[in-house]
C-alpha cells in the first residue's frame, strides 16, 4: 500500500509505504487499510497542527464509487466492501472518497501529469494487466456500472490466448509486462527473464526479442486505435512497468499506431509523467474534490515546499 498526505495543488507532502498483509486474509487487508490511514491522520497532525481534512481511498478491482464500496476484488479477496463507510468512521466522520486504482492515477496524470491542459486523454498503464482511464475535461469517466476504460479486454486476436475474463485474444494477453515477460521467457528459454529484459535484448539488436517485441506493439497499436476510434482521445498516456522501456517501446508503438490510422485524427503518444506516485496523487485529488465541488477547473500543481494549513490523505 502507497500513502501520502496531499496539499491542494496535489503536492504529496509526505509518503509512506506498507505490505497490504494479504496473507492473513481480507478482513486483515481491510484493518491494515484503517489503521495506516489513522497513522496518517495523525502524522498530518503532527506535522500541520490539524488533522486532515478529507480522505481517499482507491482499490483495485470493481469499485461502485457513487456508494463507495469496494464490490469485488480477485487479488485481495473482498466482495462488496462498504469503505469508505469504515473508513470515515475509523477517521472521526470525515468526508471519504473512494475510486478505482487505474482511473485514480488516470485523474493525476490528467490533471498534473502527462496530460495536463488536455481536454480528452485516454491514460493506458501496462503492467500485469491493462486498464484505462477515459479523461474528459478533468474528470475520469467510471462508466454507467464502474467498467468504463477496460481496455484491456478488447479482443485483438479473435480465437488467440485465453483470457481469465472469458474471452480469448484480449489485448492484455499479448500486450501487458506480464505477456511480454512469459512471451520473452519462452522464446529465450530463461524462466526468469522479464519484459525488462526482452526491452534490453531488443536494443542489443537480438532477433528473438525484436520478434517478441513487435508482437507486443502491434497488438497494442491495435488495441489503442480501436480506443481512439471511438474516444477521439487529444493525447495518449502510456504508462506502467512496459512505459519504463521509453523510445524502445515509444518508437515503435507511435509508427505502427500511425499507419493504422485512416480517418482518424492520431493524437499525442506520450509516457506517463507521475510513475507509482500517480495512484496517491489521485486519491489525494479525489479527497481534494469532495471539498471543492464547485470547482470548474482542474487543480494546477505546485511547485517547491509547501506547507498547506489543510491537507488530505
Amino acid at each position: 500500500m502507497k500513502a501520502a498526505l496531499a496539499g491542494p495543488g496535489g503536492e504529496l507532502l509526505y509518503q509512506a509505504r506498507l505490505a497490504t498483509g494479504r496473507d492473513r486474509g481480507s478482513e486483515a487487508v481491510i484493518e491494515a487499510i484503517l489503521d495506516f490511514a489513522a497513522e496518517l491522520r495523525d502524522e498530518g497532525a503532527g506535522r500541520f497542527g490539524e488533522p486532515a481534512v478529507a480522505a481517499g481511498v482507491v482499490v483495485p478491482g470493481i469499485v461502485d464509487e457513487e456508494r463507495g464500496i469496494a464490490a469485488y476484488s480477485a487479488n485481495l479477496d473482498w466482495r462488496d466492501v462498504p469503505l469508505r463507510a469504515l473508513l470515515s468512521e475509523r477517521l472521526g466522520g470525515v468526508p471519504v472518497a473512494l475510486g478505482h486504482d487505474v482511473r485514480a492515477g488516470g485523474l493525476a496524470e490528467g490533471r498534473i501529469g502527462a496530460g495536463r491542459g488536455a481536454d480528452r486523454f485516454l491514460f493506458v498503464p501496462l503492467g500485469t494487466g491493462i486498464a484505462g482511464a477515459i479523461g474528459i475535461n478533468g474528470r475520469v469517466e467510471a462508466g454507467a456500472h464502474g467498467f468504463a476504460g477496460e481496455i484491456g479486454h478488447i479482443v485483438v486476436r479473435p480465437g488467440g490466448v485465453p483470457c481469465p475474463c472469458g474471452q480469448r485474444g484480449c489485448l492484455e494477453r499479448l500486450a501487458s509486462a506480464s505477456a511480454v515477460s512469459q512471451a520473452w521467457a519462452e522464446a529465450c528459454g530463461d524462466p526468469e527473464a522479464d519484459a525488462a529484459d526482452c526491452a534490453k535484448a531488443v536494443e542489443s539488436g537480438d532477433p528473438r526479442a525484436a520478434a517478441v517485441w513487435q508482437d507486443a506493439v502491434d497488438a497494442l497499436a491495435d488495441g489503442l486505435v480501436t480506443a481512439l476510434t471511438l474516444l477521439d482521445p487529444r493525447v495518449l498516456i502510456i504508462g506502467g512497468g512496459l512505459a519504463e522501456a521509453g523510445e524502445t517501446l515509444f518508437t515503435p508503438l507511435r509508427e505502427a499506431v500511425g499507419r493504422r490510422v485512416t480517418f482518424q485524427k492520431l493524437p499525442d503518444i506520450v509516457p506517463a509523467a507521475l510513475g507509482d506516485t500517480a495512484g496517491c496523487l489521485g486519491a489525494g485529488l479525489l479527497a481534494w474534490d469532495l471539498l471543492d465541488a464547485g470547482a470548474t477547473a482542474p487543480r494546477a500543481a505546485t511547485t517547491g515546499p509547501t506547507t498547506p494549513p489543510e491537507v488530505t490523505i
